[in-house]
């Protein structure tokens, strides 16, 4: 395709909008004070960022006065992948970046976060009050005998106390760890027991659905289990009295108390987060304090152009990656907005109302949410006062078409809509928001400034207009610095190193176009490949879940013994909706005319519900190995799945193909 038949854009920044972005001030300092191109738009910028990778994080770190307690020696010693060595020598604290607003007289006492439960009431807390509460609970931390490279665990909701625990366990330097409280206690101890956590968090329990869920007995399963634990604090959410033997929330967090940061090693492990983990346990993966305070500065500070004056809305759980993208939205000085309930409570347009009555300037989603929206028929432009948001972001999966042109013209037309993909394992995005290029449909603006994204064909060739694996071919700052567990690095090495070894190769299938942006078609290690031809299973789910009918769907491609190949469709349907003749004949022709005849289904099998990991993700693999004949017990970690009787339907099918 010659850029002369580049589509039209559905969105474009005005002229203003680019002269105010952040981005644009940074590119002048940046060739100014580093030789980066001064024209040439972002394309230059981030040609430049890959091309002069270390002198890009370097820049990063001075646009941001990042804070070196002992300077660096080197921005870059060692860029092999895995194992990249970045800012030798240095030492900081990333709690310390997180609180600095809370340093300047004026903004005291304005709001760092604003709180929201199901009243969809906003509750303040000042970014005074907040390094205050860090202070005071990072002392009684050291207190309790909490060392650096200790972990700290928190089994809480979306809710200020489990910032302030993060921030104080950063400050002391130890390693913070949560699960929502939704995890099961399985599932908790699956990622907990891994990392032996000195301290665990906990409330008695949470709402959700207007409902109240007791959690005190998961809570002493989780004691009893975790012989690690030094101490256990109880936040009472719903009231209850603290049970024997843990500590009160309120009285650690009383005192008048200056924070004390431990300056750190740059690669000074911050927090574990968990993968999926659909077969064995979740991988427990170890990110540093130096490496994730640049990603994030860059990131939030540059792509999504978020300072002082805006109001950072994602709605998130403390079991997914995004919650602690969220709270970094502190280190530039953002309002936080942080919502504790159900997504669609006490309707469809929850999200909206929140975003509406917290002033949110950049409100970021799920590609499901706003699909379902679509779906129930909100429309948030008319009903609510959404004039604050500049920006409408998305991920978990791709957004389809649909998606975008249901945000352009239900929300508002000067939308910036930002579908952005990453991953758990860098806590980061591959490639999304740029305030100063155009959105078009179905697309991701960009690969993200410093990250050498590429589409990779089986033999290690970079392709351009074409599907192929997605690669970043030079480290980022947020990858790994190991897996917990891992001593010899092997388990490291196999997720991310195998195929192609000194390349990190994520999983996605994309596309880069010619014109720069990223289209994503779903997982490749459970891609379709039906005569040859790779399918993505994203664009399959697009077009199905277009039908009103159709309320969820999910697709597998199986090889067969004897050379064939068998491509079932599980759908879950719409109340009142009916799999008959007529609707496998629309589904049929729907996928027929918008993909092509490859992507119809050989069969179209109605189930009750679509199995998801915790963090919402469809379960493509381990459904696939199901169907291949592998007993559940192997086939998927019981802990990781949000609904395990959906399983055995998939196992005794693939048993009886295997008998058939």
């Amino acid at each position: 395709m010659t850029s002369a038949s580049t589509p039209q854009p559905l969105w474009s920044p005005g002229p203003d909008r680019i002269a105010a972005a952040r981005i644009t001030a940074f590119q002048a300092w940046a060739a100014e004070r580093f030789g980066a191109p001064a024209a040439g738009g972002y394309p230059a910028l981030h040609r430049w960022s890959v091309d002069e990778l270390d002198t890009f994080w370097q820049a990063v770190a001075e646009w941001f006065d990042v804070r070196f307690t002992t300077p660096y020696e080197s921005v870059l010693a060692d860029r092999a992948m895995p194992g990249a060595r970045w800012f030798t020598g240095a030492t900081l604290n990333y709690a310390e970046h997180a609180l600095r607003a809370a340093e300047d007289p004026a903004r005291a006492d304005e709001a760092a976060l604003l709180h929201v439960d199901e009243t969809h009431e906003a509750v303040p807390v000042t970014w005074a009050e907040l390094r205050r509460q860090v202070g005071a609970l990072s002392a009684e931390l050291r207190a309790l005998g909490v060392r650096p490279g200790d972990r700290v665990s928190g089994y809480l909701p979306n809710i200020p106390e489990a910032v302030t625990a993060l921030l104080a366990t950063a400050a002391v330097g130890a390693v913070w760890t949560s699960c929502a409280p939704d995890f099961g206690a399985r599932s908790v101890l699956d990622r907990f027991q891994q990392v032996e956590p000195v301290v665990l968090f906990t409330v008695d329990g949470y709402r959700y659905g207007g409902k109240e869920h007791d959690r005190r007995d998961t809570v002493a399963e989780l004691r009893a289990e975790l012989p690690s634990l030094r101490a256990v604090v109880h936040i009472p959410l719903l009231g209850t009295d603290a049970p024997e033997g843990t500590l009160a929330w309120s009285e650690l967090t009383a005192a008048a108390t200056e924070p004390v940061f431990e300056a750190v090693p740059f690669d000074h492990p911050l927090w574990v987060l968990y993968s999926s983990g659909t077969t064995g346990l979740p991988k427990a993966i170890v990110q540093s304090q130096g490496g994730i305070l640049l990603e994030h500065l860059k990131q939030l500070g540059l792509h999504c152009d978020l300072g002082p004056e805006d109001r950072f809305f994602w709605y998130t759980s403390t079991g997914w990656m995004m919650w602690n993208f969220l709270v970094s939205g502190l280190l530039t000085g953002t309002t936080v907005v942080l919502y504790d309930g159900s997504p669609g409570y006490p309707d469809t347009g929850a999200q909206w109302r929140i975003a509406e009555r917290t002033k949110a300037t950049l409100y970021g989603t799920s590609a499901a949410y706003v699909m379902a929206c679509r779906k129930a028929e909100v429309h948030p432009g008319r009903d609510f006062d959404l004039s604050s948001v500049k920006c409408v972001a998305t991920t978990g999966s791709p957004l389809p078409p649909d998606g975008f042109r249901w945000l352009h013209d239900e929300v508002a037309e000067d939308l910036w809509i930002a579908s952005v993909s990453g991953g758990t394992d860098v806590c980061s995005c591959f490639a999304g928001a740029v305030p100063t290029l155009p959105v078009h449909i179905g697309e991701l603006q960009a690969a993200c400034l410093g990250t050498d994204l590429q589409a990779w064909d089986p033999s290690g060739k970079p392709l351009v207009g074409e599907v192929g694996e997605l690669v970043v071919a030079n480290p980022m700052p947020s990858m790994p610095i190991h897996f917990w567990n891992d001593p010899d690095g092997s388990r490291y090495r196999d997720s991310y190193f195998e195929m192609f070894p000194g390349a990190w190769r994520h999983g996605d299938w994309i596309t880069i176009t010619d014109h720069g942006s990223v289209v994503i078609h779903g997982r490749s290690d459970s891609t379709l490949n039906r005569q040859g031809v790779r399918m993505g299973s994203a664009d399959i789910y697009e077009a199905v879940e277009r039908l009103p009918e159709i309320k969820e769907s999910l697709v597998i491609g199986l090889e067969e013994p004897n050379g064939g190949y068998w491509m079932p469709l599980f759908v879950h349907l719409a109340r009142g909706a009916t799999l008959d003749d007529d609707l496998r004949a629309r589904v049929k022709t729907t996928i027929r005319e918008q993909l092509s005849p490859r992507h119809v289904p050989d069969e179209i099998i109605e189930v009750p519900a679509i199995p998801h990991t915790l963090t919402g993700k469809r379960i493509e693999v381990p459904v696939k190995r199901l169907l291949q004949g592998t007993p559940l017990a192997k086939a998927v970690n019981a802990g990781s799945v949000d609904n395990i009787d959906l399983l055995p339907f998939y196992e005794e099918l693939g048993r009886t193909r295997a008998q058939g």
